[in-house]
């Protein structure tokens, strides 16, 4: 799982970048991979329209769609295993008395 900076840090980075310092030297400082910066460098220019792409805003929406999906899909097997469980706690050992 890749590590997770937290969007402050980015700006600074990012800045830093702006600023004109080279993006191997900040990276090195500040132990981060050129390709990272690079990435979040292309994701601002994206974020603030100067570049053409898909925004971050725009992006989050399918992925959170897709991350309920994936939880109401998953919900019907929850609710027939508990069932199964409960049943087979409850049934009686000789099986069912005759009703009278």
């Amino acid at each position: 799982m890749p590590r997770s900076y937290p969007p402050e840090f980015r700006r600074r980075v990012l800045d830093l970048v702006a600023s004109g310092r080279k993006v191997a030297e900040v990276a090195q400082l500040l132990g981060v991979s050129d390709q990272t910066i690079y990435n979040w460098r292309r994701r601002h220019l994206i974020d603030t329209g100067q570049i053409p792409g898909t925004t971050s805003s725009d992006q989050a929406e399918p992925a959170a769609a897709r991350k309920r999906i994936a939880e109401l899909e998953t919900e019907p097997a929850i609710h027939r295993r508990a069932a199964e469980l409960l049943g087979e706690a409850t049934r009686p050992k000789g099986g069912t008395k005759p009703s009278a």
